[in-house]
């Protein structure tokens, strides 16, 4: 893959390995979606990690990932990490054939309750309200974070709305999201045994 290129892309089965060199990063990631929850990850934020970590334990994607700043700005390596983790498990789904298609969960953490609902129809959309109220979360500004979620979300090419309902604890009310974005993801692209095809009355997602 060349490291001269903004995304370079390399895929075998539901298995993928991504990079993304650009002048403020270099991300490099491989995601397996039928793993079994395995995740590395390096991106040199302990919270990040701690939600590429959730995001892979409980969709049962494996993720290998390693993220380094060009620019020492964090903002641009936060936001590079969730576009590239995203694309990774986009172009791993391929067409999509035979997959649950839908996906949806309801998860406490404390608290906290957050509800996620997917479809992955290749027709982006999210609605992402995460609610929090203070101005860092374990060291990264809000704002960091409302938008690493928000990549995520928007480079999935999938249907998806993320919503806390209550809570007090900001670190809880996106630990909680995470949880259930990647429990109605895995929902969402597991094999489907009575599925003959894309699973669409159009014959195409």
């Amino acid at each position: 893959m060349s490291s001269n290129s903004p995304s370079a892309t390399k895929q075998q089965g539901r298995i993928i390995k991504k990079e993304r060199n650009t002048k403020e990063t270099s991300i490099k990631v491989e995601v397996n979606i039928d793993g079994t929850g395995l995740v590395i990850s390096r991106t040199g934020y302990a919270f990040i990690d701690h939600l590429v970590s959730t995001l892979g334990k409980h969709s049962m994607i494996n993720i290998n990932l390693e993220a380094k700043s060009n620019d020492s700005i964090s903002h641009h390596l936060i936001e590079d990490v969730a576009i590239t983790v995203s694309q990774a498990i986009n172009n791993a789904l391929a067409d999509r054939e035979k997959i649950r298609r839908f996906g949806y969960a309801v998860v406490p953490m404390d608290e906290s309750l957050a509800i996620s609902s997917i479809d992955l129809i290749k027709r982006q959309f999210f609605k992402l309200s995460l609610k929090l109220g203070t101005r860092r979360v374990e060291g990264i500004p809000k704002e960091d974070l409302e938008h690493f979620m928000g990549s995520l979300l928007q480079n999935l090419n999938a249907c998806t709305h993320i919503c806390i309902q209550y809570g007090d604890n900001d670190h809880h009310k996106i630990e909680a999201a995470m949880k259930a974005f990647a429990i109605s993801l895995r929902m969402a692209v597991s094999i489907d045994d009575k599925q003959t095809g894309i699973p669409s009355t159009k014959g195409v997602i």
